[in-house]
C-alpha cells in the first residue's frame, strides 16, 4: 500500500498553494512517492513552463539523495567534494533549493518539489507541503537537515 496516495498528495498540494498565494507567488509543485515516481502536480496561473521539470526533478532529487536539494548546492560548487553531481543522472539530479524529502517512521517515502521562485522562496512553500505531510498521523520530515 502507497504511502503517498493521490488523496495525501492533493493536501500536500494545497498547502503548498496556500502559501505560495500568501508569498504573492506562482509556483509548480511536484509531489513523487518513494521511488521518485510523479503521484501529484500542480501549476499555478501563471507559473513558468521550465518550472514544471524543475519541480518534479527537485522531488525526485530529494527522495534519490535523500536530503533537501539545497543541501546539495554547496557541495557542487567547483573545488566541492560533488562537483559536477548535476550533471549525473541524465541531468536529473537538481542542486536549487526547493526540494525536501518525506519521511514516516524514519523512513523516506516520498518528496516534494517546488519551483517558480527564488530558492528561499521555494523552500518556504516546499516547507509548507512538509509541515502539512508532518500534521498526518505519525508523518515527520524525513532529515535533520531540513532548513525550513
Amino acid at each position: 500500500m502507497a504511502i503517498i496516495t493521490l488523496e495525501i498528495g492533493k493536501m500536500i498540494l494545497h498547502a503548498a498553494e496556500q502559501r505560495a498565494r500568501q508569498l504573492g507567488l506562482s509556483e509548480d509543485v511536484a509531489i513523487v512517492d518513494e521511488g521518485g515516481n510523479l503521484i501529484a502536480f500542480h501549476r499555478m496561473d501563471e507559473a513558468r513552463i521550465a518550472g514544471i521539470d524543475i519541480a518534479i526533478n527537485k522531488a525526485w532529487t530529494a527522495v534519490a539523495m535523500k536530503m533537501p536539494t539545497a543541501n546539495l548546492a554547496q557541495a557542487a560548487l567547483p573545488n566541492g567534494p560533488t562537483y559536477g553531481i548535476n550533471t549525473t543522472n541524465h541531468g536529473r539530479l537538481v542542486i536549487l533549493g526547493g526540494g525536501i524529502p518525506l519521511a514516516k517512521n524514519g523512513k523516506i517515502v516520498g518528496g516534494v518539489g517546488v519551483s517558480g521562485a527564488s530558492s528561499a522562496q521555494d523552500i518556504d512553500v516546499a516547507g509548507a507541503a512538509v509541515r502539512a505531510f508532518e500534521a498526518l498521523p505519525q508523518a515527520r520530515i524525513g532529515t535533520a537537515h531540513y532548513m525550513g
